[in-house]
């Protein structure tokens, strides 16, 4: 069995992110199968739109007036692989993100990422009846956020789409290494 590369793409348009449902690579931009698309625009999600329970029961929300962001989908995996999978994401944006600049100190907390004190990340996994969903945005300006933030003005001449491309790139190339170390092994008595 060969296994299909995922797909990425870059949006070079604005896109507001509202809510996370399966086949939004497809619905949004014609990607369709196992993909990471990443794109810029607003963030608001609250009430019923939060997939976090914790937040949704405290009644929080997400929001910023400009993110960078990225949605991975990946059919015929379980949650708990999709909540591995957020991880993965989440450690390849602060690998490349550390490579960029040693100022302001980073530090990668589970699935979240700081600057500083400020927080520079929101993401979320869950499954949908036909795949699972990771998302991962990063700010880019927020405004309007309910917790203390940072942003990526932080990184000198670092710009959002040089992000989700390197990114996009790495966790593909990350996802690739996986399934290959998995394919050259053989199975013990």
């Amino acid at each position: 069995m060969v296994t299909e590369r995922i797909k990425t793409y870059f949006h070079e348009g604005e896109l507001a992110y509202t809510e996370l449902y399966s086949h939004f690579a497809y619905k949004n931009f014609g990607v369709a199968g196992d993909s990471i698309v990443s794109f810029v625009g607003p963030c608001d999600v609250s009430g019923d739109d939060l997939v976090d329970l914790e937040d949704k029961a405290a009644g929080t929300y997400i929001k910023a007036a400009k993110m960078l962001h990225f949605v991975v989908e990946h059919f015929a995996m379980g949650l708990l692989t999709a909540v591995r999978h957020q991880r993965l994401l989440c450690a390849v944006l602060y690998e490349y993100l550390t490579g960029r600049s040693p100022e302001p100190e980073l530090k990668r907390d589970g699935d979240d990422i700081y600057a500083g004190e400020g927080k520079l990340t929101v993401s979320i996994a869950t499954v949908s009846p036909v795949s699972a969903l990771v998302h991962l945005g990063v700010n880019i300006d927020a405004t309007g956020a309910p917790v203390k933030t940072a942003d990526l003005s932080v990184f000198k001449g670092v710009t959002p789409e040089e992000v989700a491309v390197g990114v996009m790139e790495r966790y593909v190339a990350e996802v690739d290494g996986i399934r290959a170390a998995a394919a050259k092994v053989r199975p013990v008595d």
